[in-house]
Parts: structure tokens; C-alpha cells; sequence
């Protein structure tokens, strides 16, 4: 199996396994029907799929401010995109499970030791020591309870008044005055308060106002995980995979014979694929076939990850043959994973600007086609990190230390998050 780790204990992964199994579901099956439902929509062109939050969670991170400041964050780009771009948006989290990543190499060497790879908080530790190092199975216990934590604090800011559209202001109080984007937000919230008033006087008070449907989702990468995770729904007898509303797999696990396909085959779930620049129409049409047979509207989603340099010439053949097929899938972008490059420093970071253009690409290609440009998928953080390069209030490749605090890929700061949703905004306006 694909990126999977090589876990030394096999007695204590079962011991684990089996643990896991008997624990209460993190989601319900009715919930990740929901969002079925609404990723129907975004399939048929009526809405629209805002999903994010950190490339690797940590088991660190899993406190009420960091929670409620990717929230923030989440919250505001979706403000923007509602109401700029006049669209219902999807609001979906990067969040409550993304503790594995991939890897493109097994092992690490740093000054002549070699060690395994970092593979994310659910299978080994950041420092580069053996014991940090070793795989753990107890991990996946850990990842299970922080992603229960993380829910509960979701649930708790979405649902208990935090969401409340008459909050537009308060999400941006630490963050007008010096930013760029901040101050723009707060130009757009005055409207949004204006609007509000308007429809009070008028007896409106929609129940919609004051809260918002939030969705988890990860990328299923450790099988052992949310294999334990799955149950079967006592409503329909059908498997769900309840570590997450929606689970995707990523670019590097795609294989058509391989066990990640075979798995999300079997649950109901709505999932996702990546696909990079080299994946051809031939593959995304037998992935089709394998993991929506049925042609279930909102049960796939495409998320292209071409990079800002292949997006036009890559893509368009992809959407193209998919429509000609028939299949009814959701189509979202990516513009994170194709735009990565090292630093003279050392550090892997990404251009916003490569990334503006990417999803320029994205609804460029699917306005030519008369297809529907179906959302953005970022990796970002609600903090004031130096970890891209570029944006309003720009960060200099020289800035990238200052506050370079990522686990593993670079992420959008607040700033850059903002700068983006109005330019998607003005992009879904224009198409």
C-alpha cells in the first residue's frame, strides 16, 4: 500500500486498531449526507466549495485560539466570496483529522544520519531524533482524540453565536488597521451591516443569519486509521467513514489498483481526488467509474493541482473529456501544491502571486468550456505567518524566517487568505 508507514509494532498497531473501533463516530452519517447535498449544488453550478486550514495539523494545535482563528479566517474568505461574488458558499475544514502527509522520500539525511521521514503528528514526531522519528501506533489514538477536541470547539464557535453574521465586525477588531486586506474586509462589512439593518427593518431575521453549517475533511492517507473509523449507518446500512465529513486522496495514492481507490469504493462518504498535470483523461474517467458508478451528483469531487505554469494547457482536456462522459462531478482548485519551490534560504514556500494565477487558470479554463469553476481548496493558517511570499502587506523571500512555523508545506497567512477570496470573488463575478 502507498504511503503507508512501517510501523515496528505490529502487536501494538492491532492493539490500537481495535481500540479505535469501539470509540463513538467523530461525524454522522447524516451530516456527511448533507454535505452531499450541497456539493450537488456546487456540481450543478449553484454554488460554491471554500475548503481549508493548515497542510498538517499537530496535536499542539488543537487549542481554542488556534481553532478559532482559522474559524476567523474561514469565516471572513467566505463573507468575501458570499457577498462579493454573490454565490452560497460551501464551508469545508482542513481540520480534525489532517495530522499525515505524503512523502516523496521514505527517509530524511541531515548531516550524514539517515532517519524516517516526519509523515505528520499521527504516525511519528517532527524533531529529527530516532525516538521522534520511530512510528507510533498510539499516535492514531492521539490524532483521534485532538480531532475530536478540534470538532467540539468547531461546533461550539459555529453553532453558539461566534458565526453570527452581526459578528462580521468583531472577526476583524486585531486586524483592520494594519492590514491591507483587513481594511478592505472592513470597507465590505459596512455593507454587510447596512444590508443587515435593511432587512431587520423590514421584520427579516432569517434563522441562516446567525449560524453556518461547517464540514470537516482530510486527506484519508493512513489506512489503518479510518478503516478502524468506519461504520456502518444505521439509517441505511451503507459504510461511512466517520473520522471526517469528507475525505480526499491525494495525487500521490490515486492508483486505480491500488487500496486507497478500492477503500473510498466502498464508502459513502462525499470524496475527493487530486489530480496533478500528468493525470490523464483515460484515468479520471475509470476513477469514474470506480468511485461513483451511479453517477450520484455530490458524491465526486475533482481538485485539480496543476500548478500556475500548466493550468491552461493541462486542464481543459481533463474537464472537457469528464463533461463528454457524462459523469457529474464537482470541479475545485487546488493552487497550493503546484507552486511550491525552495528558497535560497532553505525554505519551501510558495508565490501568492503563482497561486492568483492558478485560480485565474482554473475559472479562465472552465469559463472557455461553459463549466462550472467550483471552489478553491488552501492550505492557510489564521496567524501571521512568513511563510509565502508576496501579498498586499508582501513578505520578502528574506522575511521567511521570521515566523516560519508550518509542519510541513508553506500556508497563506490571513492577509494573503483575504487577498485571495476577493480575487476569487471578483473572478466568479466576471464569469
Amino acid at each position: 500500500m502507498a504511503q503507508q508507514p512501517d510501523w515496528p509494532d505490529r502487536g501494538e498497531l492491532v492493539r490500537v486498531v481495535d481500540e479505535l473501533k469501539g470509540l463513538p463516530p467523530l461525524v454522522f452519517a447524516g451530516e456527511c449526507d448533507q454535505l452531499k447535498q450541497s456539493l450537488a449544488a456546487v456540481a450543478r453550478g449553484e454554488a460554491f466549495v471554500l475548503q481549508g486550514g493548515d497542510c498538517a495539523e499537530t496535536f499542539a494545535g488543537a487549542t481554542a485560539e488556534n481553532v478559532r482563528n482559522k474559524l476567523k479566517t474561514l469565516l471572513q474568505m467566505a463573507i468575501v466570496l458570499t457577498y462579493a461574488g454573490r454565490v452560497p458558499v460551501v464551508k469545508i475544514g482542513r481540520v480534525a483529522g489532517q495530522f499525515a502527509k505524503p512523502r516523496s522520500k521514505d527517509t530524511e539525511t541531515r548531516d550524514g544520519v539517515e532517519l524516517p521521514a516526519y509523515r505528520g503528528d499521527m504516525v511519528n514526531g517532527f524533531d529529527f531524533t530516532p525516538e521522534a522519528r520511530r512510528p507510533d501506533p498510539a499516535r492514531l489514538l492521539r490524532a483521534y482524540h485532538s480531532s475530536a477536541v478540534t470538532l467540539n470547539l468547531a461546533r461550539a464557535f459555529t453553532k453558539g453565536g461566534y458565526a453570527d453574521l452581526r459578528q462580521v465586525h468583531a472577526w476583524n477588531q486585531d486586524f483592520v488597521a494594519e492590514s491591507p486586506a483587513g481594511r478592505r474586509y472592513e470597507k465590505l462589512a459596512r455593507e454587510i451591516d447596512q444590508a443587515l439593518a435593511f432587512m431587520r427593518a423590514c421584520g427579516a431575521e432569517p434563522e441562516e443569519f446567525h449560524t453556518v453549517e461547517f464540514y470537516s475533511s482530510h486527506e484519508a492517507l493512513i489506512l489503518d486509521y479510518d478503516r478502524a473509523l468506519t461504520r456502518i449507518d444505521s439509517r441505511t446500512g451503507q459504510p461511512y467513514d466517520v473520522s471526517a465529513h469528507m475525505v480526499w486522496i491525494g495525487e500521490r495514492t490515486r492508483q486505480l489498483d491500488g487500496a486507497h481507490v478500492e477503500f473510498f469504493s466502498k464508502i459513502r462518504n462525499p470524496i475527493g481526488v487530486k489530480l496533478g498535470p500528468t493525470t490523464t483523461p483515460e484515468e479520471a474517467i475509470a476513477l469514474i467509474d470506480k468511485l461513483n458508478p451511479d453517477n450520484e451528483p455530490g458524491r465526486l469531487t475533482f481538485i485539480s493541482r496543476m500548478g500556475a505554469g500548466r493550468v491552461r494547457d493541462a486542464l481543459p482536456t481533463l474537464v472537457e473529456k469528464v463533461r463528454a462522459s457524462g459523469a457529474t462531478v464537482a470541479w475545485i482548485c487546488d493552487p497550493m501544491h503546484g507552486n511550491t519551490f525552495e528558497a535560497p534560504s532553505g525554505h519551501k514556500t510558495r508565490r501568492v502571486d503563482d497561486v492568483l494565477d492558478e485560480v485565474a487558470g482554473f475559472f479562465e479554463v472552465h469559463h472557455a468550456l461553459g463549466t462550472h469553476p467550483g471552489g478553491v481548496h488552501i492550505e492557510f493558517t489564521g496567524d501571521d505567518v512568513t511563510e509565502c511570499v508576496g501579498g498586499g502587506h508582501e513578505i520578502a523571500e528574506e522575511d521567511l524566517a521570521l515566523r516560519y512555523e508550518t509542519a510541513c508545506d508553506p500556508r497563506l497567512n490571513r492577509g494573503q487568505s483575504l487577498d485571495l477570496a476577493f480575487r476569487v470573488a471578483e473572478l466568479y463575478r466576471s464569469t
